[in-house]
């Protein structure tokens, strides 16, 4: 039974989708800034952190939408939960968006909100869009 709880978080980007997917859906784009190294093997990725790191399941990507991952500790427990990096973009006004859909324990929904927007302030600043 999941005890996590979703949580959808939305940024707006100044890039345009193409680039922004190299950055979401690739080793070398994921390693600018989500985490310090990421290797993948089909559709397993490993994120580095300080030495530590975590293994992640490629569930699906669109290209130019969406990349969608489990980590591998999770699903040994059983949980279902993911986490989502979408592009969105505005039909009239062209913005757009990051939507990162997460899920977290319920006393650490916050620090994981935080966490997101430390590591999309990364991005922005990789992008230049800062």
């Amino acid at each position: 039974m999941d005890d996590k709880i979703r949580f959808d978080i939305e940024f707006q980007i100044h890039a345009s989708p193409q680039l922004l997917y190299q950055y979401i859906s690739t080793p070398s784009g994921l390693s600018e800034w989500f985490s310090d190294n990421v290797n993948s093997r089909g559709e397993l990725f490993t994120f580095i952190w300080d030495g530590s790191e975590e293994k992640a399941k490629l569930l699906n990507k669109k290209s130019g939408e969406r990349v969608k991952f489990r980590w591998i500790a999770d699903e040994e427990d059983g949980l279902s939960c993911y986490f989502e990096i979408r592009i969105q973009v505005d039909e009239i006004t062209k913005d757009v968006s990051l939507i990162i859909t997460d899920f977290a324990e319920d006393d650490e929904v916050d620090e994981s909100k935080m966490l997101w927007t430390n590591q999309i302030s990364s991005l922005k600043q990789v992008l230049g869009s800062a």
